[in-house]
């Protein structure tokens, strides 16, 4: 089941991955939750039957309100979390620690709508520990540390590798973009010199935009630097293998500093990492955002490191 959101570059992208998930041999349910002040309550409707039904349930986003709202219907004998983003590491000591379920560059409470889905939080977190009749596992290509009983998967990117590529690896650098700007942890001059010092230093020609980067920052960043700017149609894992790919790959701490070294695994391409100073951080972000950066950047593995731009 997709629950469909409104943005329509991610709408595009799940468009693309379902197609991928149906040449697998899966039969891809496309759920128009968020379309319309009717929506939602039709799409828990719709799918309720099947979630109390089912034996195994999987879930991609375990912070989302509409993922909790649908697990509070769930009595699954089986959980699975299917996640490689960075906020799966910040699921795990959040349920270690018997937290509430945040995304770690929030800040606050919420307001009125989460004081509202606070008990349907909480059930859907305790949906998503271990009990004697509920197993839990996460699947994920990222180096949690789990709560006692949840046991982990670690995703290889093995079918990855095997369905596409190995690509075409050619000269310079690629820079991988980022929507820390967006979600209000970096501020965007600081980001936007750190692009134009980072592409100049490693002669990057294309950048690879994040699908949540505003159309105004990406044409600044075109004018102030020169670089390509590309709207990958897929995840950039996907996009990597399929190639043509650099030989170098630069990335700010992200997903794919973990996940890029296992797709590519089989080829001469080096995956980079550079460093967010802290004064690049904006006077409002979350007091955590520090640490959880630096925290990505020191847990990737088979990177290269490289220093904030000066």
């Amino acid at each position: 089941m997709v629950l469909s959101p409104t943005d329509p570059l991610s709408r595009g992208q799940l468009r693309r991955m379902a197609g991928l998930a149906r040449d697998e041999g899966f039969a891809v349910r496309w759920q128009e939750a968020r379309g319309g002040a009717g929506a939602p309550l039709k799409a828990v409707r719709e799918l309720a039957p099947l979630l109390r039904r089912a034996e195994r349930v999987v879930v991609g986003d375990p912070f989302s309100r509409y993922v909790h709202l649908l697990l509070s219907l769930a009595g699954a004998k089986e959980l699975t979390v299917v996640d490689d983003g960075t906020a799966t590491l910040e699921f795990a000591a959040q349920l270690a620690r018997g937290e509430r379920l945040v995304r770690w560059h929030r800040r606050g409470t919420g307001g009125a709508r989460e004081r509202l889905l606070a008990p349907v939080s909480r059930l859907a977190r305790r949906r998503l520990a271990p009990a004697p009749d509920r197993r839990v596992e996460v699947f994920t290509a990222m180096p949690v540390q789990p709560p006692e009983g949840v046991d982990v998967t670690p995703n290889d990117f093995g079918w990855t590798r095997a369905r596409f590529g190995p690509p075409t690896v050619l000269p310079g650098a690629d820079l991988v973009g980022t929507s820390l700007v967006e979600t209000g942890v970096v501020d965007p001059e600081r980001y936007a010199d750190a692009v134009h010092r980072l592409a100049a230093a490693h002669g990057a020609r294309r950048y690879l935009a994040h699908r949540r980067e505003s159309p105004d920052k990406l044409q600044r960043l075109a004018r102030l630097t020169g670089l390509e700017i590309v709207r990958p149609e897929l995840p950039l894992e996907l996009v990597a293998r399929r190639g043509p790919t650099a030989a170098t790959v630069l990335s700010f701490p992200s997903t794919v500093v973990h996940t890029l070294p296992l797709a590519l695994a089989d080829t001469p391409v080096t995956v980079a990492v550079c460093d967010i100073a802290p004064q690049w951080l904006k006077d409002g972000a979350s007091p955590r955002a520090e640490g959880f950066l630096a925290g990505i950047t020191g847990t990737a593995r088979g990177v290269r490191r490289l220093p904030a731009p000066a």
